[in-house]
């Protein structure tokens, strides 16, 4: 596991393409969010702004990076190649997210500790940190089912959309609204109850058992994620 996951560490680094939109371009979004705090907090509040600092990160680091590098790696028949040797399945999948899942935790750590510093540290940061890492789950196991109807690196700025857009919209929906109405649809939403459960964590906004009720929305999607990925999941390219 560890030797592919050094290998698509390289690898990474060395797609021009991926280390801008994926990389960078998420930290440039969560400096324009933190630039801007003051704003957001009065349209949602500092808890809003750290939900959204967050999943940006999840979405356009972890999920999209996911999808295109897997749907790369299979286009150029890496995949098929790697299920010759003598590594398993699962190994081979954890090594070759486990770079964008570190280089994601490594980001969403260091955004989020800025944004303490300049807005004010979360109410509970235990509770913040398992809301992330909720967060973080949905989305490497959404990327895992994207990955298997994504045909090339082209094709998943397509079919990375959907998802992408969904999420961030979900995110501001619930952080600008709250859920005192329709609760139950905006927490069912994929990114609705990962929203609600850091703005409590940020903002100290509701006692810590309801908060943690709040994982099982989100915990529910990696489940429901993984078995569309276990379907869908291909390690040939698709003719």
């Amino acid at each position: 596991m560890f030797p592919i996951a050094r290998s698509e560490l390289i690898q990474l680094f060395r797609n021009r393409a991926v280390l801008i939109s994926g990389l960078i371009m998420p930290v440039a979004a969560s400096i324009y969010f933190i630039y801007n705090r003051d704003v957001f907090s009065r349209i949602g509040s500092l808890g809003f702004v750290g939900a959204l600092l967050a999943l940006t990160i999840a979405v356009f680091t972890l999920y999209a990076t996911t999808v295109t590098a897997l749907a790369a790696r299979r286009q150029s028949l890496f995949l098929k190649r790697l299920r010759s040797t003598a590594a398993s399945d699962p190994a081979i999948l954890a090594g070759l997210v486990l770079p964008v899942v570190g280089i994601s935790l490594v980001q969403v750590s260091f955004v989020l500790g800025v944004f303490a510093v300049v807005g004010g540290r979360p109410a509970d940061t235990a509770l913040l940190v398992v809301a992330v890492l909720a967060g973080f789950a949905m989305m490497l196991a959404l990327g895992l089912a994207t990955a298997g109807i994504t045909n090339s690196p082209e094709h998943a700025q397509v079919t990375t959309l959907p998802v992408s857009l969904g999420v961030i919209a979900v995110a501001s929906w619930v952080g600008i609204t709250g859920t005192e109405s329709l609760a139950a649809l905006k927490r069912a939403l994929p990114g609705g109850a990962a929203t609600e459960l850091v703005v409590n964590a940020w903002d100290g906004a509701a006692p810590l058992g309801d908060s943690l009720l709040l994982l099982a929305p989100t915990l529910g999607w990696v489940i429901v994620a993984i078995a569309l990925a276990s379907r869908m999941f291909r390690w040939e390219p698709r003719r």
